[in-house]
């Protein structure tokens, strides 16, 4: 790391000295000096890669602490108008970032219901839309369609029928769930139209956290992505 950040002080030190016509002359010669010096001392890139990650973990860890202070001291403001199942009074709060057409999220939906019908009292659900409109196409509108259906109190029954037939997201289902669930279509249809601003709010909470995938879950002090296991989430509800 010092022997990187010698090489840059050097450069700024010769290019800030010269003239602008020979600083350009110099603009080559000084690249291969300067390539010369890391070919000799390549481990100074590697520090400099090395502390530029620790800085940047350190700071999502500072950002992700201030959060779960934030929801052990006012759990309302974040839960806000998020779809909840279970008590608020129950022992652990839970929170879901997930991406109805996430493969992974559809195998998390699995333990997340033997959990909840497990331990009905003791945990609250609380689900955040993270739709990863990068590489899932149909995300955010299924989004959308599901927060419709919250407007309804349908929310986690077209939940549970996204997630049941996740191979086949399209307009067709949406509309085939909200048919079977018995919504006012009209509605639902007006509603898809302005769920966007409700979405872009949990999107937001995910980027601040720098979420990188999905699911990912928030379990009081805990913090876990990925396949989470029954047992792991038991685990916590022992030791509260």
């Amino acid at each position: 790391m010092r022997i990187l950040s010698l090489i840059m002080a050097v450069c700024l030190i010769v290019l800030s000295s010269l003239p602008a016509q020979a600083a350009s002359r110099t603009d080559a010669e000084l690249e291969q000096q300067v390539l010369q010096i890391i070919r000799k001392h390549p481990e100074a890139i590697l520090e400099s890669v090395q502390a530029y990650q620790q800085r940047q973990q350190q700071q999502i860890n500072q950002t992700r602490q201030a959060f779960l202070q934030d929801l052990k001291a006012n759990p309302q403001v974040i839960i806000a108008d998020s779809p909840t199942k279970g008590l608020s009074t129950a022992k652990i709060t839970l929170i879901e970032f997930s991406d109805f057409q996430c493969p992974y999220c559809a195998q998390a939906q699995k333990t997340l219901k033997n959990l909840i019908a497990k331990h009905p009292n003791q945990v609250q659900l609380i689900y955040k839309h993270f739709p990863l409109a990068a590489i899932h196409n149909q995300a955010i509108p299924a989004a959308k369609a599901a927060w419709a259906a919250q407007q309804q109190g349908k929310f986690w029954e077209y939940h549970d029928a996204l997630f049941s037939n996740q191979k086949q997201l399209g307009e067709n289902l949406y509309l085939d769930i909200a048919k079977n669930l018995n919504l006012d279509l009209e509605k639902f249809q007006e509603d898809r139209t302005i769920a966007e601003k409700a979405i872009n709010k949990d999107i937001a909470i995910a980027e601040k956290l720098q979420l990188s995938g999905t699911p990912f879950f928030i379990i009081d002090s805990e913090i876990a992505s990925g396949a989470v296991q029954l047992s792991e989430i038991e685990e916590i509800l022992e030791g509260n």
